[in-house]
């Protein structure tokens, strides 16, 4: 009894650090695809706190924009971006120091890779 109590313990503990949000806070440096065509680039602050993420996205053309409804769960980011043109939301795949999104709302989806501004 006391070898099954403790293999559970372990599996737990093993569980629940794989399941472990990753860390987000800090400065992530985007090359974002326009309604043109062309990249720009955009810089996202963000300061985890738990599983919710809050902070701003510079570089857009209406200047910085607030981020609400972050979320991170595991290896996954999601966040909304209200502008003056509507709310774009983003969802992303954190690997390290890159999160590959995918921006909804707009003309069309768009995919860009973030990058930990060192």
């Amino acid at each position: 009894m006391t070898k099954r109590f403790v293999l559970m313990l372990c599996i737990l503990l093993a569980a629940s650090f794989a399941a472990q949000a990753e860390d987000l806070t800090g400065k992530w440096v985007a090359q974002v695809p326009g309604r043109d065509g062309q990249a720009r680039e955009n810089t996202l602050t963000l300061k985890q706190d738990g599983d919710k993420s809050t902070g701003t996205m510079a570089g857009g053309q209406g200047g910085d924009a607030a981020i609400s409804d972050g979320k991170v769960v595991g290896k996954t980011v999601s966040l909304a971006v209200v502008t003056e043109r509507g709310t774009r939301t983003y969802v992303g795949q954190i690997s390290g120091d890159e999160i590959k999104f995918k921006r909804e709302g707009g003309q069309a989806p768009q995919e860009f890779t973030a990058k930990r501004s060192k």
